[in-house]
């Protein structure tokens, strides 16, 4: 699920909004009622939607769309109107008064969107401790040193040991060393 944030610039509007939306099964993360507070609330999270009207008390849709980080998606609630006298280029858009159905259909198309990109997002590998490296580092070149290898065949070594007894890498040089030592 995708996080979602509210926003509207008439509290009830942002609460009634979320209720429809918590009603069938979707996690609301923020309730706001001003760009502002939907921007700073965006920056904490990965990815989700934006659930707003078109005008707030700091900003227009078009400068939150601008602010927004990048894996967020917009969803525009505003009269047909609005809708035509504005541009939304690339912003998904939905005509009020608001059809529950409509609406509903389009955060759940916006949310497999959303999930398919997680899914193809490279997943960036996890940094470990500097006392991590530095065990790791050392049995490299105890390897290196007694076993003739090189650097790349000694990190091969500890990472398909590492594979093969499921354990992390820096588990499988702290092994290494207390055999070798």
């Amino acid at each position: 699920m995708s996080n979602m944030i509210v926003l509207f610039p008439k509290q009830e509007d942002g609460k009634n909004i979320r209720n429809l939306l918590v009603r069938h099964g979707y996690e609301v993360t923020a309730v706001c009622t001003t760009g502002a507070q939907a921007l700073n609330h965006a920056n904490t999270l990965n990815d989700g939607i934006v659930v707003c009207g078109y005008r707030y008390a700091d900003m227009l849709y078009t400068e939150l769309a601008e602010c927004l980080p990048r894996h967020f998606e917009m969803l525009l609630v505003a009269s047909p109107r609005v809708l035509s006298q504005w541009d939304p280029n690339g912003i998904v858009s939905v005509a009020m008064p608001l059809k529950v159905h409509e609406l509903l259909e389009t955060v759940d198309m916006m949310e497999r969107n959303i999930s398919r990109r997680r899914k193809r997002r490279p997943s960036m590998p996890k940094e470990r401790r500097p006392e991590e490296q530095a065990v790791i580092d050392e049995a490299k070149k105890l390897l290196i040193e007694r076993n003739h290898m090189t650097e790349e065949e000694a990190h091969r070594y500890i990472q398909k040991c590492s594979m093969d007894s499921g354990t992390n890498m820096a588990e499988m040089a702290q092994m290494v060393l207390s055999m070798m030592k």
